[in-house]
């Protein structure tokens, strides 16, 4: 057991520390920034944090949430992400330690920061879901369910599942009801985990959007059935559902 624990806590600790980049990379993408090159600086006034700014969550705590040179406060989506990575790193770690876990926080990892920058930009570079497609193929390697060959045909079920979708229903609504990163992202998905769990995914993603639409309607929100929702973050959140859920029931995989 404190094996375990032990794994699942370094994992965190790995979510944690990526996390920082992660959530540097979700911000400065759509702004096309790299998040590559030169050492990290404040967003607003530009002057390079010290090592003791660059600490996970810590940093944010101890600058409570604030520049400490100019004052202008930090986007929160720096701690948010670092947060959520961690807890991706210690859920796939304590759901399946070992390789399957560490493969599991990757896709957790690169769904997240897919999410972020859909939710804030409405935007899914394609750069990201190629990277999110090839690692899932690639991780048949050291995972071997599902099998590559329903990867590859999750692959092309997720992409033309939702390409007909918008297509023909956008024809008949005369307007366009999807981003063309939506069957991109659904695609990439299936190189993770098969077709045979992509209805699956599709119904938990249309739960988790109309979970949030209904949250934003009682805050006040102006949410109409025409509104333009982030569908590649509820596809994210839905497809680690889904992965974590496969993973606490290996028996379920025939039923799927």
């Amino acid at each position: 057991m404190s094996d375990a624990l032990a794994f699942a806590g370094g994992l965190a600790l790995l979510g944690a520390i990526l996390g920082s980049f992660l959530a540097t990379l979700a911000i400065r993408w759509p702004q096309e920034r790299t998040a590559l090159a030169g050492r990290s600086a404040c967003d607003s006034c530009g002057r390079p944090l010290r090592a003791i700014e660059l600490m996970p969550l810590v940093s944010a705590l101890l600058q409570r949430g604030r520049c400490r040179s100019c004052g202008a406060a930090i986007d929160p989506r720096h701690w948010r992400i670092e947060a959520g990575a961690a807890a991706i790193g210690l859920a796939s770690g304590l759901l399946a330690p070992g390789w399957a876990g560490v493969a599991g926080a990757m896709f957790g990892w690169l769904l997240l920061t897919l999410a972020a920058i859909d939710a804030a930009e409405l935007i899914l570079p394609d750069e990201l879901t190629a990277t999110l497609a090839a690692v899932g193929l690639a991780s048949a390697a050291l995972v071997p369910q599902p099998a590559f060959a329903d990867r590859m045909i999750g692959a092309g079920a997720g992409f033309l599942s939702l390409w007909f979708l918008s297509t023909f229903y956008g024809a008949l609504r005369g307007r366009e009801v999807m981003g063309e990163g939506d069957p991109r992202l659904l695609a990439a998905i299936g190189c993770w985990l098969g077709w045979q769990v992509l209805p699956l995914v599709l119904f938990a993603a249309a739960a988790v959007g109309l979970l949030t639409a209904g949250i934003a309607r009682l805050r006040g929100g102006a949410v109409a059935w025409d509104s333009e929702l982030p569908f590649g973050t509820f596809l994210s959140i839905a497809a680690y559902m889904v992965w974590a859920g496969m993973i606490a029931c290996p028996a379920c995989w025939p039923s799927f």
